[in-house]
């Protein structure tokens, strides 16, 4: 599961969906929680129970979904189904809030007929409202006619899940374990209140391959930690959030753990996969203008490597920088140096892309034209080197732009 591979096992597949995977269908509708008519229900169901995992956002204020979610997998580690609104969190709606998911559940079970412990919920949207449930009684009622195994019943739950994104965020690979295709498929959604700790945006995997919950949970975790924990846009933890992922069987492999020979190519297909969509998400950015990418090397470990990429990926003065397109390296060494972790300040090295502007913590003159033009482009990587040990990490981000502003200051309006 490393990063950099430049021999990947993977094939990506045009065209793929988190319908790809054998024994999945997906579909979506709108039953009415958004103001406008975009697709505001979907959902995604496996034909058998699917082993499955999750992992869930840090935030102390957790939605109600979470919970509901939590125990689904919990009470055995499968899953036929997940279902998923937006326009509404269902968050900090209290008692109400928690009957309304569990009548989510158990609506959606009865109306494909399965047990109602074997689905997740997720929602996303507005805290602090009660859901209009007549309206998601309506839509669960309309949404198995709307299931199908096809790409676009597949990006009808892609638009479902959408609510400030502009974008549609899906991806799927192949890999070969013992001799036999198994499809990795996902889909997510994410655009602002994105922060890195898990899990801060809704994503979606599928696989035919067959798994055990528990080691399908165990290798979320790890890739969790390099992709969706990587990321940010604007310092905010979500109260919803959550990447769930489901394994059907149907591709007839033996039984992946951490031993079998073809392991690590499965763990490099699950890691793009969420490497793609967290990538999505922060170049999706509520009112980004690029995707900006943070390379560390050099670290004492990769732990140190995370924070230091984190803090400068994360920093408002560093993202208001990239917007503007100056060359302030000096933003990126004082992110560097507050990360909490050990740096020797005579050794630090940044560039941006291929323009060196310090060597040895000591300012190199750069061409600042040529600055500019790089940083105008729509995608901005920063390396950032240490000369202290071995520790490597890379974070996505976006540049913080007016329109960011303008779209938080009028959410829920």
């Amino acid at each position: 599961m490393g990063q950099g591979n430049t021999s990947p096992t993977y094939i990506v597949v045009p065209e793929g969906s988190v319908t790809t995977p054998k024994g999945f269908k997906a579909g979506g509708l709108h039953c009415g929680l958004k103001k406008t008519t975009r697709h505001d229900l979907g959902a995604i169901v496996c034909e058998v129970p699917a082993a499955a995992a999750g992992v869930y956002t840090t935030n102390v204020f957790q939605a109600a979904p979470i919970q509901v979610t939590r125990e689904s997998i919990g009470a055995g580690g499968k899953l036929r189904a997940v279902i998923v609104n937006s326009g509404n969190a269902n968050a900090c709606t209290g008692k109400q809030g928690d009957a309304d998911a569990y009548e989510m559940r158990s609506a959606f079970a009865e109306a494909i007929g399965v047990p109602a412990e074997q689905v997740a919920v997720a929602s996303t949207g507005v805290i602090g409202e009660l859901l209009k449930m007549d309206r998601v009684r309506g839509g669960i009622a309309e949404l198995p006619a709307r299931l199908a195994a096809s790409y676009e019943a597949a990006d009808d739950f892609c638009q479902a899940i959408l609510t400030t994104d502009l974008v549609k965020k899906e991806v799927c690979v192949s890999v070969t374990v013992d001799g036999k295709v198994v499809h990795i498929a996902g889909a997510s959604k994410g655009s602002g209140m994105i922060h890195p700790n898990m899990a801060t945006m809704l994503g979606f995997v599928t696989t035919d391959a067959e798994i055990g919950s528990e080691a399908l949970q165990t290798l979320l975790r790890q890739v969790t930690d390099v992709t969706f924990n990587m990321i940010t846009v604007d310092g905010d933890t979500s109260t919803n959030d959550m990447l769930v992922a489901m394994a059907s069987g149907f591709a007839g492999n033996e039984e992946l753990h951490a031993g079998h020979p073809d392991y690590a190519a499965f763990a490099d297909g699950l890691r793009y996969v969420c490497e793609v969509l967290a990538k999505a998400i922060a170049r999706d950015g509520e009112g980004a203008t690029k995707l900006v990418e943070v390379q560390v090397r050099g670290a004492e470990s990769n732990d140190a490597a995370q924070a230091i990429a984190k803090t400068v990926i994360g920093s408002s003065l560093v993202k208001s920088a990239v917007f503007g397109a100056d060359a302030n390296w000096g933003r990126i060494i004082a992110a560097v140096g507050r990360a909490g972790v050990p740096v020797n300040p005579e050794t630090v090295d940044i560039a941006l892309g291929d323009i060196v502007t310090l060597t040895q913590s000591r300012p190199i003159a750069f061409d600042e034209e040529a600055a500019l033009v790089y940083l105008k482009g729509d995608t901005v990587v920063i390396h950032v080197d240490l000369h202290m040990g071995e520790g490597v990490a890379t974070a996505w981000g976006c540049d913080l732009t007016y329109d960011y502003v303008r779209i938080n200051a009028a959410y829920r309006t």
